[in-house]
């Protein structure tokens, strides 16, 4: 009996996937594959839910903002209507398991029959050729169902997702402005499709033995393919886990010529770095939605830094620009900051908000001695993070082995509980908050080249005519802070959004700064109207069409 219900219930789902992804053509009005917010109004209004029920139904079903419905988040807006008209309160938590939403049953849907009738005749109205010659149709078969039929025209659809949208406003208004002033040498190399496109990053940082890779492998349920877990510090390079078809790893050097993988910037570290770095590729769910990177622990002592054939703070720099979120690891043996690891840290410079700290190991120490350990570990902080903010600390231990409830007390095994699940909640929450992360990095990089122009071109006007260009660029070099502090007040911006005098310095070093370009302000009129007009209608486009 149980295995014919089994079966019974089988059969049910798949049907009810067919009728699904029948509904989902006629919602589809553009026949793209995404059921737009204009398509969603028209048809989820059959269902005859309140507008802030079907509010709540977009919002949960587009979790990741993204301003259209696939097939299974059209499908998963589906259930959510049948829940809405049940009287359930729609919330994100009915995809967590308070509801089995595969037993759900199909919506009612009030006028269905009339939109199917007009579209069958809408797909009537053309009909395509072999040559795909458009003709006026002669007979169309019953066998032919409209659904399946090639007579509809698809529009050409400019603008289908926010990315999409990000791409075209950095192609036509943001990367002239980065060429003409040479941001990509001073600050970022030029964004490619891959960067627009890529998975959500998390990295994790720390000293050697803080439990990094450990951290990957309870996260993933296995080791990734490459890792090696020791007391000694094993991780010696840079190493970035996707998924992919297989088990593999891939070289550096090959990584950063791949079109489609968002580590060509990575490059301009040169051949040294390359070879510190590899790809880690396996079919993981996990992975499927984020994107880990793995690096090597920081050592103490200035001789760690003069060893490295490369510029590694420069490397974590890079990387902390393409990351959503950053992961400090500390253990309780190991709250000394080392110089290098405070140059790391420093280099985190305008990515605070993506910085997390993660106590690892916490189970070591009895619950006197942690209370010891996180405040030494807040007041280490407080002298390196220079931010007002308290920053997140989670404690834990984040591996595979049951919490030391001997030396915690259960006490303690609740508090690690709760701060791991809050922690693994965090993370979990990382794609659906990845549209509003690229839209704010591409607003901070826009304000950031702005910047870069004005000072570019200040540095330009400050140059002599005719003599003594050399000695007026040492001059200009030499008292560079100054110079960001005219250029501060000659178009008001705030002091913190400028670039490190350091790091400006030391690029400006190989440059001529009499081939300057001067400032061209119709370019920078452009990247105003992107910041203050076409952005906010591109988010206005693919809000909650019930809003």
């Amino acid at each position: 009996m149980e295995t014919s219900s089994a079966i019974s219930i089988g059969t049910c789902l798949k049907e009810h996937q067919k009728i699904y992804k029948e509904w989902f053509n006629i919602a589809d009005s553009d026949g793209d594959g995404r059921v737009s917010g204009n398509d969603a109004t028209k048809f989820f209004a059959m269902s005859k839910l309140s507008r802030q029920e079907l509010k709540q139904v977009w919002a949960v079903a587009d979790s990741k903002r993204q301003g259209f419905l696939g097939l299974t988040e059209f499908i998963t807006a589906m259930k959510l209507v049948t829940l809405a008209q049940e009287g359930h309160e729609i919330t994100s938590d009915l995809l967590k398991g308070s509801v089995d939403m595969k037993t759900v049953e199909l919506p009612v849907l009030e006028g269905l029959e009339n939109v199917v009738v007009s579209k069958q005749k809408a797909s009537k109205a053309y009909a395509v050729d072999e040559d795909n010659v458009v003709t006026q149709p002669q007979a169309v078969t019953a066998k032919a169902p409209w659904f399946k039929s090639k007579a509809i025209i698809k529009p050409q659809v400019n603008v289908v997702t926010i990315v999409d949208g990000l791409k075209r406003l950095y192609a036509e208004k943001l990367k002239p402005l980065e060429v003409t002033y040479r941001f990509n040498d001073f600050a970022s190399p030029v964004l490619t499709n891959s960067d627009f496109d890529a998975k959500p990053m998390v990295m994790l940082l720390g000293q050697y033995s803080t439990g990094k890779t450990t951290f990957i492998k309870h996260l993933l349920g296995c080791e990734y393919p490459g890792a090696h877990i020791g007391p000694e510090p094993t991780t010696d390079r840079f190493v970035v886990a996707m998924s992919g078809p297989d088990e593999r790893t891939i070289p550096g050097n090959t990584m950063a010529v791949q079109a489609d993988m968002p580590f060509n910037g990575l490059t301009s570290f040169g051949g040294a770095f390359l070879s510190k770095f590899e790809c880690s590729q396996m079919p993981h769910p996990l992975l499927d939605q984020i994107t880990l990177v793995d690096t090597p622990g920081v050592l103490s002592g200035e001789k760690q830094r003069m060893q490295r054939s490369y510029d590694f703070t420069g490397v974590i720099s890079w990387f902390a620009s393409k990351c959503d979120m950053i992961l400090l690891l500390f253990d309780p043996h190991k709250l000394d900051i080392s110089d290098e690891f405070k140059r790391v840290i420093t280099s985190l410079r305008g990515n605070e908000d993506k910085i997390r700290v993660v106590l690892n190991k916490a189970d070591q120490v009895d619950t006197q001695q942690l209370m010891r350990v996180y405040g030494a570990l807040m007041w280490s902080l407080g002298k390196v993070l220079n931010t007002p903010e308290v920053v997140r600390v989670y404690i834990g231990s984040f591996n595979d082995k049951p919490i030391n409830e001997a030396v915690v007390g259960p006490i303690g095994k609740e508090l690690f509980e709760k701060e791991q699940n809050d922690l693994i909640t965090d993370l979990m929450t990382i794609p659906k908050k990845a549209c509003d992360r690229k839209i704010n990095e591409f607003v901070k990089r826009a304000r950031a080249a702005k910047i870069n122009a004005y000072i570019m071109s200040h540095l330009k006007k400050e140059m002599p005519a005719m003599m003594g260009k050399s000695k007026a660029q040492q001059r200009l070099m030499d008292n560079l802070q100054q110079e960001f502090e005219k250029v501060q007040q000659e178009y008001h911006l705030p002091a913190g959004d400028f670039p490190s005098v350091e790091h400006f310095r030391e690029v400006l070093g190989g440059y001529n700064i009499d081939k300057f370009e001067k400032l061209k302000p119709k370019m920078i009129q452009a990247v105003d109207d992107m910041l203050g007009y076409d952005i906010p209608d591109l988010l206005k486009k693919f809000r909650n069409p019930y809003e």
